[in-house]
């Protein structure tokens, strides 16, 4: 197999299962429309996955790579419909609103500042990839709360095992990807993604645990950026 058709294959695996993992919000959104109210959970994570979304988008469009773009196409719609079911079903919609519209301030700045420098093509894509890695970054570090409270319990039950699984599959697929094209910005979050799955996914093994119906199998409501 020529190392073109590698690509080719990665790219596309990765794309399909990274939509796959984008699609664990539906799960959520169809608990809301079951009890007509969304409880008291967040809705924040749906808006930071359409962040995270839109400026790996941005980042595709600008280093012309169709594959970034499909799946972020993708995954923008859908956390896009994601936040428009959460806001229908929630109580608190000034809140929830209020959150959107800064995410858009984000973006948007962000989008004008780039553009600023058309004439610095270079410049313009490293900035929007430092973004990227930047906001991928913190998602990949959400998890760390989670983390010390296994620790601290010693029992891995509130850790959903199949997303975690998943996420690392995902970010090896997404890395590999970016070695092979040469992409630092790509490369890099994937890695620490890799590393963070890894580490929840040994506690499995150091805090094994009790049963496998605690709070992290009944729900799946962690957003999964790029």
């Amino acid at each position: 197999m020529s190392a073109l058709a590698y690509d080719s294959l990665l790219s596309t695996t990765a794309v399909i299962s990274t939509v796959f993992q984008f699609l664990s919000g539906s799960i959520v959104c169809r608990k809301y429309i079951q009890k007509k109210s969304t409880g008291d959970s967040s809705g924040l994570p749906f808006i930071c996955g359409f962040l995270s979304c839109s400026f790996w988008l941005r980042y595709g469009v600008l280093t012309n790579e169709q594959s970034v773009v499909l799946v972020n196409v993708i995954g923008a719609t859908l956390f896009l419909g994601y936040i428009l079911t959460f806001y229908v079903f929630t109580v608190n919609k000034r809140c929830y609103v209020k959150q959107f519209a800064f995410v858009l301030l984000i973006l948007i700045g962000v989008i004008w500042y780039t553009n600023r420098l058309t004439a610095q093509p270079k410049q313009m894509i490293q900035i929007t990839g430092i973004v990227c890695c930047v906001v991928t970054v913190c998602f990949f570090a959400a998890p760390l709360t989670s983390l010390v409270h296994v620790i601290r319990v010693k029992n891995s039950e509130s850790l959903p095992l199949p997303l975690i699984s998943t996420s690392f599959f995902v970010s090896l697929q997404w890395l590999i990807y970016g070695i092979l094209i040469s992409d630092s910005f790509i490369q890099i979050p994937n890695f620490l993604g890799c590393i963070l799955s890894l580490l929840q996914l040994s506690l499995f093994v150091i805090y094994p645990p009790r049963t496998y119906t605690g709070q992290g199998y009944k729900l799946v409501e962690q957003a999964v950026p790029f």
